[in-house]
């Protein structure tokens, strides 16, 4: 007696339905039907409306702050679970926490190891995200992870713009080996910030590694926060005698006063992925989907087929 793989079931947690939509239309198929119910006091349970017994499950749903966001997708696996699917893979198009990757002080947390841990408690057999803020968070998960690279989405769209004079920029030490990893596939120069913190989101001192006069300059990052950093980076570059500066980052968390930062900036443009809903419109904010990245790579999941062809670098 033959058995058929069913379909997969796509689902999405309310922080990422638009998303999660686009994510299904590229697929060739739709959103799985869930209703969330919330108590008085904030609870709330999700309740998958259609059969997921021996099927393979996609919940997609970043979880930046607030901790509702995690919350909805640790129930989600949770009940997908319950309810004997066969395959349940989290998709994270933003992994939050990921900052807390090793103790920096004593007496702190572990957050991304705790939230890896988590997600496999609540039933996660597979992981696919995108763009970690750190690579070895992979390590911290006993399950397969899928590391996905914005740069798919990201460099098309540098190519496009034809910028003469080309350089990328990290804004940070940290970020310097995906800096030089986009400079090798645009074959460009790379610059370094280095940046002195008085404590988290508040910069003390930024020094320029490398000259960029006469060049149109773009900062790459996995993602914007407050801006400040970023802001300040496109400030003295301008102040060395760049043309122009750009930035590329992965995930628009834009908290705080953010998107003024950006509007009021030397940036010519901040170019993100739809990883993270933005809150508000900015003529400076360019939004480049990465939905057709994650249904390329979930069709090949469930297919069983190679996904290195979506490693750009």
């Amino acid at each position: 007696m033959s058995y058929t793989v069913p379909d997969p079931k796509i689902f999405a947690c309310t922080q990422s339905e638009e998303l999660a939509e686009m994510i299904a239309k590229q697929y060739g198929t739709k959103l799985g039907k869930v209703t969330f119910s919330t108590y008085s006091d904030g609870e709330f349970q999700p309740s998958f409306e259609e059969s997921v017994r021996g099927a393979r499950v996609f919940i997609i749903g970043s979880t930046f702050p607030n901790s509702d966001h995690l919350m909805q997708m640790l129930l989600m696996l949770d009940a997908a679970k319950r309810a004997s699917a066969r395959h349940i893979t989290a998709v994270l198009p933003y992994f939050g926490w990921a900052r807390q990757d090793r103790k920096d002080k004593p007496r702190v947390p572990i957050g991304a190891k705790l939230i890896a841990k988590m997600l496999e408690v609540a039933g996660a057999t597979r992981i696919i995200t995108m763009d970690l803020h750190a690579d070895q968070i992979q390590g911290f998960f006993e399950k397969p992870v899928d590391h996905l690279f914005a740069s798919t989405v990201f460099l098309p769209y540098l190519r496009n713009l034809n910028l003469d004079k080309l350089t990328i920029a990290s804004p940070d030490m940290g970020g310097s080996k995906r800096a030089y990893a986009y400079s090798k596939f645009l074959e460009s120069d790379v610059v370094i910030c280095y940046k002195q913190r008085k404590k988290a989101n508040v910069i003390s001192h930024m020094e320029l590694i490398g000259d960029v006069t006469g060049k149109n300059v773009v900062l790459v990052d996995d993602m914007v926060d407050t801006a400040g950093t970023l802001t300040k980076a496109a400030e003295v570059m301008m102040e060395k005698g760049a043309l122009s500066v750009r930035a590329i980052c992965t995930h628009p968390i834009l908290s705080g006063q953010a998107y003024e930062r950006i509007e009021n900036s030397k940036l010519e443009e901040l170019i993100v992925t739809d990883s993270i809903p933005l809150r508000q419109e900015s003529s400076k904010i360019k939004v480049v989907s990465c939905a057709h990245l994650f249904a390329d790579v979930m069709h090949k999941v469930h297919n069983n087929t190679s996904i290195s062809s979506k490693f750009l670098m």
